[in-house]
């Protein structure tokens, strides 16, 4: 099993930042893919940003140029620097591991709240 625990979520006004933190801990063997998910209210879950095997990142077209995801895998943790805010960016935040080999496995963090308003 694998545990991911959030944090740095809470709110910020539009254009401010926000830097959001999981960290992994548990059978790490053969985790391939870290990143972020959000979901906002009425809304699927949607990828953010995603560290794949080989350190190749994807980010979704609404945040990039805004959003940074850096991985340590010395540390097991995964970060997303949020920089320009906009108020569609409010959601819950969740952090999201992949492990391929034997059998693909998907883990989840307990999500953080991420709310912009003014």
């Amino acid at each position: 099993q694998v545990q991911l625990v959030e944090s740095g979520g809470g709110l910020v006004q539009p254009g401010g930042s926000l830097r959001l933190a999981c960290a992994a801990s548990g059978s790490l063997l053969n985790i391939r893919d870290m990143g972020w998910y959000r979901q906002a209210p009425g809304k699927e879950r949607e990828l953010v940003a995603i560290v794949v095997s080989g350190g190749t990142i994807q980010y979704a077209d609404s945040v990039k140029g805004r959003f940074t995801i850096s991985r340590d895998y010395a540390e097991n943790t995964v970060s997303l620097q949020m920089n320009s805010l906009k108020l569609e960016d409010t959601a819950v935040y969740y952090c999201n591991a992949v492990r391929r080999f034997p059998v693909r496995t998907v883990y989840w963090g307990q999500g953080t709240q991420v709310t912009v308003s003014s």
